[in-house]
């Protein structure tokens, strides 16, 4: 193997990990901002975790660089247990404790709006859900359906854009779809069985149709930016929904390794199907941290409202104990991701 094969083999890994930890970054770095904006003291924002490689302290904040770039945090006064200490995190008003909690999942979500705003603009035309041609071997025309028409819908899932199209026939197993379309002003109901084929080892649809493309303007940019950035979202949604349903299994999951993985796959592929992966994962981490979950900032954003209504504060010790039993289960769930992602990949 020659240095051009090995590097091609590596750089797509590391613009991978290099993207995971800008999304870190940028999540930690929203509670940094926030923090600062509502004079609660950082004692320290870290890029890394473990080992400290380097470190320096700027006013009252210490800033460090350590050696495992998967993950980083940004550490403030009085944020795990009350501290009378100036610029305590615990002494704040609730609604500024909201502001810092949810400002990184905020910058997450606005980092994906932007890769989402780079797709859009990057390409050639706007996509629509209007049918423009079929494949020379398409069976979808052989079910009823016809060029000009508008997909309303998949297995009742309303579809909005040429992404909510995909999405909506990737969750099908078997092929058969329900779709209803506008024709002529009326809404027709078809059943259709597609072809199937396989991606990552999981049967998929083969689309078998082109959706039309409209020119692009200033305003079907920004409108359909919007539209995609929901459709991003709404899949994080659906793929909960259907792990909870049952239709996909636990070890169905990725974990950084998977996700990396995934990254560097679509780096070797394009820099559009790049962007749409990296945009998909950040909106799902965002979202994620919204969650209620135990350890999670969803968790203590629940917490801070139940605080608003009841004018009482979870007692430190309870809090610290919940935290403690949900980040054990998270770290296990990711330890049995991680395992599961490293056997795929042999």
């Amino acid at each position: 193997m020659n240095l051009t094969s090995i590097w091609n083999t590596v750089y797509p890994i590391l613009i991978a990990i290099l993207f995971f930890e800008i999304i870190i970054i940028i999540h930690e770095g929203g509670h940094f901002v926030a923090a600062k904006l509502m004079k609660v003291k950082v004692n320290e924002f870290s890029i890394g975790m473990g080992p400290k490689m380097f470190s320096f302290k700027k006013g009252e904040t210490t800033y460090s660089m350590r050696w495992l770039l998967f993950g980083g945090y940004c550490a403030m006064e009085g944020e795990d247990e009350d501290s009378d200490g100036e610029g305590s995190f615990s002494k704040k008003s609730i609604g500024a404790r909201m502001f810092i909690v949810v400002a990184g999942a905020l910058m997450n979500l606005l980092l994906g709006l932007i890769i989402v705003l780079c797709i859009v603009t990057s390409q050639n035309l706007i996509g629509t859900t209007t049918v423009a041609k079929f494949d020379d071997s398409a069976v979808s025309s052989s079910y009823g359906l016809e060029v000009g028409d508008e997909i309303k819908s998949i297995d009742g899932m309303r579809t909005y854009t040429s992404t909510d199209v995909q999405t909506g026939l990737s969750r099908s197993r078997d092929g058969n779809v329900e779709m209803i379309v506008k024709r002529d002003g009326k809404d027709v109901k078809l059943n259709i069985k597609f072809d199937m084929g396989e991606y990552n080892k999981m049967p998929v649809i083969e689309m078998d149709f082109w959706l039309l493309g409209k020119d692009k303007t200033f305003k079907n940019v920004i409108v359909n930016t919007g539209k995609e950035f929901l459709s991003y979202t709404r899949m994080v949604f659906l793929s909960v929904h259907d792990l909870l349903v049952g239709k996909y299994h636990v070890s169905d999951l990725s974990g950084p390794v998977g996700a990396v993985a995934v990254v560097s796959d679509a780096v070797k592929t394009s820099l559009p199907s790049m962007l749409r992966i990296m945009a998909l994962l950040t909106i799902n981490i965002g979202l994620f941290n919204l969650f209620p979950i135990p350890a999670l900032d969803g968790w203590r954003f629940f917490l801070l409202i139940g605080e608003r209504i009841t004018k009482r504060k979870l007692p430190s010790k309870w809090e610290y104990i919940i935290n403690t039993v949900g980040l054990a289960l998270l770290l296990a769930l990711m330890c049995f991701v991680t395992f599961s992602d490293i056997t795929k990949l042999f």
